[in-house]
């Protein structure tokens, strides 16, 4: 859930235990995975904790030993994604250059190709929020909307050193076309979409060049 795919909720009762011991960090390893895997194929809720025990191989007791509950198992699942996807999108960024219309080129073309993935479905930190939509307080909706913020925040990042008039509120439109258009492929199957936001951007971009030279063009005082 992003959780990335192929890398690119709800109150336990149960009470934490000791201090985790250093050697038991594996078995936290695994679980995580383990978790991820399953929300990743079949959502939150339809996962239960006797799955994810037997997934990883591990007695209950000791699933609960490392995390008390399932809502904060799914938090600390949301919280490794979200540092591999943020780390996945700055590594992208960092090999960008040129134009503007370049990088918007090659978000979209990475994002078609992402979802030609085998058992693609979309991002899965969005899917959350839509299965968690009547718990806006829910943990997971949290660190899902600050992932979203962080990775327009560094869009924003990469069009303002590419000279982009307004680059806040340009990443905010380019990011919206980018949400759009992973649900229109989803719901679709067709990657066309990708194609088709990415000239959408463009055109934004144009035309905020153009708002910007008739600004710098007009005299002063009209």
């Amino acid at each position: 859930m992003i959780f990335s795919e192929n890398r690119h909720p709800l109150f336990g009762i149960m009470l934490r235990g000791p201090p985790v011991p250093r050697s038991s960090e594996a078995t936290r390893t695994r679980i995580l995975d383990a978790a991820y895997g399953l929300f990743r194929r079949r959502g939150y809720t339809r996962v239960s904790m006797d799955e994810i025990a037997a997934a990883t191989a591990v007695t209950k007791r000791t699933l609960y030993y490392h995390f008390r509950s399932k809502d904060e198992l799914l938090a600390a699942v949301l919280e490794t994604q979200h540092r591999l996807a943020l780390a996945a999108f700055r590594t992208f960024g960092d090999s960008l250059g040129g134009s503007p219309e370049a990088i918007v080129d090659t978000l979209f073309r990475d994002l078609a190709a992402w979802a030609d993935k085998p058992r693609w479905a979309g991002s899965g930190f969005t899917r959350l929020v839509v299965e968690l939509a009547d718990l806006p307080g829910h943990p997971a909706r949290v660190i899902a909307r600050r992932h979203k913020a962080m990775l327009e925040a560094h869009l924003a990042e990469l069009l303002a050193r590419a000279n982009v008039a307004s680059p806040r509120e340009t990443a905010r439109e380019i990011w919206l076309l980018s949400e759009g258009a992973i649900s229109l492929m989803l719901v679709h199957r067709d990657r066309s979409y990708a194609a088709a936001a990415a000239l959408a951007a463009k055109k934004l971009l144009r035309l905020n060049a153009a708002k910007r030279s008739s600004g710098a063009a007009r005299p002063a005082g009209q």
